[in-house]
């Protein structure tokens, strides 16, 4: 009995004979059901974000040029999977996270005006190149050393805004939801990157997300605990 990929005959078999399913039929199972769950989820992931920059109508505390990486290695990473074949399951997500990092991007430059001629030139550079990447039109040793430099892209991606809300000893108007969903799904995608047998690139990549995601995660906690303290104490 399979149902998008994942195959319910061995837990089925076990479950009617009164026995606990084997670890070499659960685990396969479970990391498809994850992964459609990462995918499902992040359909609205970046949405509590755009919502609260709307809201606000501001972008105070938020790394321009952090948005900005993700969008580019959304695209690499999806384009990457495409072109190795992996299952939907896989990396589904990258297709929704792209298209609501390109409106989140959308969102900060309109409330971060006016947008300077370097802006306008990054974004048209994207739209020049983005469709020969996604529709794997390049050299393959190149796609290659793309995809090992998106790692360092997401890196590049967190940092900014990891280091400005140190400096700022504030997160501004950045998500807890947001992250809070980012950091969950990169730890579930570390566990679904070994199970799917996916490269081994693919798999660092996800505890990469998984560690910086944590860090935006836990200042948040932090900052506004002491946010929350101060003004406390100012009443």
């Amino acid at each position: 009995m399979e149902i998008f990929g994942m195959d319910f005959g061995c837990v089925i078999g076990s479950l009617r004979h009164g026995q606990i399913p084997e670890k070499d039929c659960l685990l396969p199972l479970i990391s498809k059901l994850l992964g459609y769950c990462i995918v499902a989820a992040s359909t609205t992931v970046k949405i509590p974000q755009i919502l609260k920059i709307l809201e606000h109508k501001s972008i105070r505390g938020l790394s321009v040029a952090a948005f900005e990486l993700e969008v580019i290695g959304y695209t690499i990473s999806l384009a990457y999977c495409l072109h190795k074949g992996l299952p939907f399951s896989a990396f589904g997500e990258y297709a929704f996270l792209l298209v609501q990092a390109l409106i989140l991007v959308g969102v900060i430059y309109y409330f971060s005006q006016p947008v300077g001629t370097s802006r306008w030139m990054r974004a048209l550079l994207y739209c020049g190149l983005a469709p020969t990447i996604l529709a794997g039109k390049i050299d393959p040793v190149l796609f290659e050393a793309l995809y090992a430099s998106q790692h360092a892209i997401f890196l590049c991606a967190r940092i900014p805004q990891i280091w400005k809300n140190f400096s700022n000893k504030s997160t501004g108007e950045l998500s807890f939801l947001t992250c809070f969903m980012n950091f969950g799904g990169s730890m579930v995608r570390v566990f679904t990157s070994i199970q799917e047998k996916a490269p081994t690139s693919v798999a660092m990549g996800s505890v990469l997300g998984a560690i910086t995601n944590g860090t935006l995660l836990s200042q948040i906690i932090l900052y506004r605990k002491q946010e929350t303290k101060k003004e406390k104490k100012d009443e």
